[in-house]
């Protein structure tokens, strides 16, 4: 048997095997994390895709309603998750109820993408109770952000699986986002991400500027997401190893002071120190602390990101906002933090 099959195979034998967050250590998970990305295969029109609410519930039946025309406008076919009407508290359903959801799309054959269709709070409650074998054995494109973090990293560190960080069923859906998802999962081709060079009746650009922290340009694997539900994952099994990655993250409606709290977790979990390039995007609403206030986000960099001497950027269009990239996470890429751009260079999707 050839080598990589023959690991592959051990892999999935052992997807349940915890790993450390801070790196796989043995020989055994050395050789894991040099296994070949899982991809999943791209698009065709007439494809169906799978509407799911792993996080929060949903509060009216237009949302489904219009994430269900917006993928039919795009030239494809639907399918609900059984209890994406469900509730349990803030959450679309009890654990046991999104569990199923997630299990039945990546089991169903019909399926080849899986959208989430809110972000919200409670996926980090399902990762210990997923079927990482049988989501290994059927990769499939997923798609979501912000508390969907959780699941795009849990999927990573247990399987390998490329996933999405992007525009979820209840995003506003312009025609240059469904451009940019016909690019990623229909064309399949490299992509370059960088932010929009509009100026509008300006001389000067002056919205969706990058800034750089560290100027400098690297290649390695992009992992990241929401910065609350990432390090909420902190000394969990569920945490890729970030050994030699560049970090991406966003956040929204936080005061500064969490924020700062939040980078240091990221600098004491030992995650900062073993990067080798670093993402900022959005921080959308987020807002100085009261009494005193806190510090800014500029006095963060230069605390927690400067001294890492890594290149390093801020302001690139991902997160809580209306057109964001649609990110391939666990995909090599090339980041050049001088022109603020993330450059695919292999294909996110088998063909």
């Amino acid at each position: 048997m050839e080598k990589r099959a023959f690991i592959k195979s051990i892999a999935l034998g052992a997807l349940a095997i915890p790993v450390l967050g801070a790196g796989r250590s043995t020989a055994i998970a050395g050789e894991l994390a040099e296994l070949a990305s899982l991809l999943a295969k791209k698009l065709q029109l007439g494809d169906t895709i799978g509407l799911i609410t792993p996080a929060g519930v949903l509060d009216d039946e237009e949302s489904i309603i219009i994430a269900r025309e917006i993928f039919e406008t795009l030239g494809f076919k639907v399918k609900e998750g059984k209890h994406i009407r469900s509730r349990y508290g803030n959450l679309a359903g009890t654990d046991q109820e999104r569990i199923a959801d997630i299990h039945d799309m990546f089991a169903d054959k019909a399926v080849k993408a899986i959208v989430c269709v809110r972000g919200g709070s409670g996926t980090s409650r399902l990762l210990d109770r997923l079927d990482y074998k049988l989501i290994a054995q059927n990769p499939k494109i997923l798609l979501g952000y912000s508390d969907i973090t959780a699941l795009i990293l849990a999927l990573y560190a247990k399987t390998g699986l490329v996933t999405f960080h992007g525009a979820v069923g209840i995003s506003t859906w312009t025609k240059k986002l469904a451009d940019a998802f016909n690019a990623q999962f229909v064309t399949n081709k490299p992509a370059v991400f960088e932010n929009p060079k509009s100026k509008g009746d300006n001389i000067v650009q002056t919205k969706d500027r990058i800034a750089t922290i560290s100027p400098g340009t690297v290649d390695g694997v992009l992992l990241g997401g929401n910065l609350t539900v990432l390090t909420g994952l902190c000394g969990s099994p569920y945490l890729p190893d970030f050994r030699e990655k560049i970090l991406f993250i966003e956040e929204v409606d936080e005061d500064m002071e969490r924020v700062d709290r939040m980078f240091c977790q990221l600098k004491n979990a030992g995650i900062l120190a073993v990067i080798k390039g670093f993402i900022f995007g959005k921080c959308t609403n987020c807002k100085p602390s009261g009494g005193y206030g806190s510090v800014t986000l500029d006095q963060l960099f230069n605390d927690y990101i400067k001294p890492l001497k890594v290149p390093a950027y801020s302001g690139a269009v991902i997160g809580h906002i209306a057109e964001q990239f649609i990110l391939p996470v666990g995909a090599q890429v090339r980041m050049d933090a001088s022109q603020g751009t993330i450059i695919l260079l292999e294909a996110a999707l088998k063909d």
